[in-house]
């Protein structure tokens, strides 16, 4: 006996009918193979769930720390030197004299580089490279100076954050 229907127009001719003694369940065949497509779908909703709840969790975080973006291209307004010429500035008590009587001067190569920068200067709304933006406070950038030499050189120096906006 193969099913409870005899001819040509058996509906189910795929899946056998149960015979006596006969364990086979063919409804259990086909939730298998439903569950194997259900579980990749439930694996990577879920993935996605969690990719979009560390998104926000990142965004969140980025969004109230205190700190600013960094960006490449900035302009300066304010004093700016060597590392110890603007922390020094920044502990003297007569800042404008201490500008005027320190100079930044460099050491300027056959090839135009600089070297051995001491004292500050003052930039007025001088567009600079950010070279360094690891400190909370101050920035370490690349900016075109005017040297004794009367003519501009790229200058690595460092500039206090606040006086720094950037290029949008």
């Amino acid at each position: 006996m193969t099913g409870f229907f005899v001819g040509p127009f058996t509906p189910f001719r795929h899946v056998p009918t149960r015979h006596a003694g006969c364990r086979y369940n063919p409804a259990l065949r086909f939730a298998k193979r439903e569950t194997h497509v259900m579980k990749p779908f439930i694996v990577s909703s879920l993935a996605a769930l969690l990719v979009a709840a560390s998104t926000q969790a990142t965004a969140d975080t980025a969004a109230g720390s205190n700190a600013q973006s960094s960006c490449a291209i900035a302009y300066v307004t304010g004093v700016g030197g060597s590392p110890r010429g603007l922390s020094e500035y920044l502990a003297s008590p007569s800042p404008y004299n201490y500008v005027k009587d320190n100079d930044l001067q460099c050491k300027v190569g056959d090839d135009g580089r600089t070297s051995n920068c001491t004292g500050v200067t003052y930039l007025r709304n001088e567009q600079v490279s950010v070279y360094d933006d690891s400190d909370p406070a101050t920035l370490t950038v690349v900016a075109r100076v005017e040297l004794d030499h009367g003519q501009k050189y790229p200058v690595i120096i460092v500039v206090q954050r606040k006086d720094a906006r950037c290029k949008q």
